[in-house]
């Protein structure tokens, strides 16, 4: 920060970078969509790997070694195409968390019915039920957000061993009822071929978004040691667990059930009953839909955090009305910033049900989601492009093959991107009312992005007044 602002401490090394980038890159609920289009998701997986995570991760590397500072993707953007630019793409990462609340928390409340047992199944369509639980839950980590990481850490702590808890139980289920009654799927080399349908393709840009989260940690950049250095060391580890969590917990989902029955709402906990109930550990339910329903809860909690102190730095840049720069006097927190967050989340939590059910609400926020992510994403791999004529001060980190070897992977990560964001605008198959998903998806995603070029318009404004 400028004008002799305090400075944040780097404190994170190589192995606490790679733990936030597993904790940011890691979400339960995408074992469950991939386990629903059966054994060729595994396939999909390792294409989105190859397609997707690869050449991102090549660009976050190099784009973090050229400009180390704090920032991340606005600063790569802005200097690759100017301020406006590089406003938007921050604009538009902020708000592709704002559906992404909702939508976990529709995944949430889906698994937290399993905490009764039996008796609260009969809500699993009910779509009153999932919006009354993302609404409380919203409200929920909102105030404990307002009171701080004193009262609100416990619930992050909690929330990472609800993540990494429940993968292992399921793993281990779906290996033991493997060994005593063989698999629910059949597995064959034909099974393993991906389906070249509207459907299957849907999903295959849901599968490509799991895969992101590797730019989280360079707009906290200041908090690194030696970015240049650690980044590109914490990424492969970090990598190699994220993808392995995703294929070994889809491939032991399929194990335990059908692709057919895989709900992708309640899918890993489903899996984890059917298992449990063959091996005789139908006790183990409960405890994995609460440590699932704790562990999503926990992620929607850390990110609503994080994603508040975007408005919060705008409102001290005065972009933003300054009182979004105000922090709480007693327990000194930004909490304006934090209300508005959870307020819009709320928003498109209520907008996304309007008129449809509760799989076409989830269906929409997350397609919200996908788009308003992957548009800054296309923009850091066009800037990888656009960057490569222009001299950096620094040795950049590259793969060998330089400026040809950049571009060719920012080509592809630029190709898969612009794929899944067309794919991500189409409703569900299953989708009853087509044309009103489109609808709320394009009209959605079209406001949260036209409401930032206001946004920007009005602070060059202010700006230019306050000069």
């Amino acid at each position: 920060m400028a004008g002799g602002a305090p400075q944040p401490h780097k404190v994170m090394g190589v192995a606490d970078l790679a733990m936030f980038y597993i904790v940011t890159g890691v979400s339960l609920r995408w074992i469950a969509t991939a386990a629903a289009f059966g054994p060729s998701s595994i396939v999909v997986w390792v294409g989105a790997l190859l397609c997707f995570y690869l050449p991102f991760v090549l660009a976050i590397v190099e784009l973090s070694s050229r400009y180390p500072q704090e920032g991340g993707l606005y600063i790569w953007t802005r200097e690759a195409f100017g301020p406006y630019v590089g406003f938007m793409a921050g604009w538009s990462y902020f708000t592709s968390n704002l559906p992404y609340f909702p939508s976990v928390l529709y995944f949430d409340a889906g698994n937290a019915l399993y905490i009764g047992g039996t008796s609260l199944l009969f809500l699993r369509g009910n779509p009153l039920f999932f919006m009354g639980f993302a609404l409380t839950a919203l409200a929920f980590i909102t105030a404990i957000n307002i009171f701080g990481m004193r009262f609100g850490r416990w619930l992050h702590n909690l929330g990472a061993v609800g993540m990494w808890g429940p993968a292992l139980i399921v793993i281990v289920l779906g290996g033991i009822a493997w060994s005593q009654f063989g698999s629910a799927t059949e597995f064959t080399s034909q099974s393993f071929v991906p389906v070249f349908d509207l459907q299957h393709m849907i999903m295959w840009a849901a599968i490509a978004f799991a895969l992101s989260g590797a730019e989280t940690a360079s707009f906290m950049s200041g908090e690194i040691k030696d970015p240049r250095r650690t980044i590109p060391r914490a990424l492969p580890i970090a990598g190699l667990v994220i993808v392995s969590c995703y294929i070994i917990g889809t491939f032991a989902v399929l194990l335990a059930m059908p692709s057919s029955e895989v709900n992708t709402l309640q899918g890993l906990v489903q899996a984890g009953a059917v298992a449990a109930e063959k091996v005789g550990a139908g006790w183990i339910v409960v405890p994995l839909a609460l440590l699932i329903t704790l562990g999503n809860l926990g992620a929607a909690s850390g990110f609503l955090s994080c994603a508040a102190r975007i408005p919060f730095a705008v409102g001290i840049d005065r972009l933003l009305p300054p009182v979004f720069a105000k922090v709480h006097p007693k327990w000194g927190t930004p909490y304006v910033a934090i209300l508005v967050q959870g307020g819009l989340g709320a928003v498109l939590c209520i907008l996304g049900q309007a008129g449809t059910g509760v799989k076409g609400a989830y269906d929409v926020l997350v397609s919200m989601g996908i788009i308003a992510a992957f548009l800054p994403f296309a923009l850091v791999f066009l800037a990888v492009i656009r960057l490569q004529g222009v001299p950096s001060d620094v040795p950049l980190t590259r793969l060998p093959g330089g400026r040809v070897t950049s571009t060719v992977f920012a080509c592809i990560g630029l190709a898969t991107t612009l794929t899944a964001l067309v794919l991500a605008g189409f409703p569900a198959p299953d989708e009853p009312n087509k044309l009103l998903a489109v609808i709320k998806i394009l009209g959605l995603t079209t406001i949260l992005l036209g409401s930032g070029s206001v946004v920007y318009l009005l602070g060059q404004r202010a700006a230019r007044r306050s000069a």
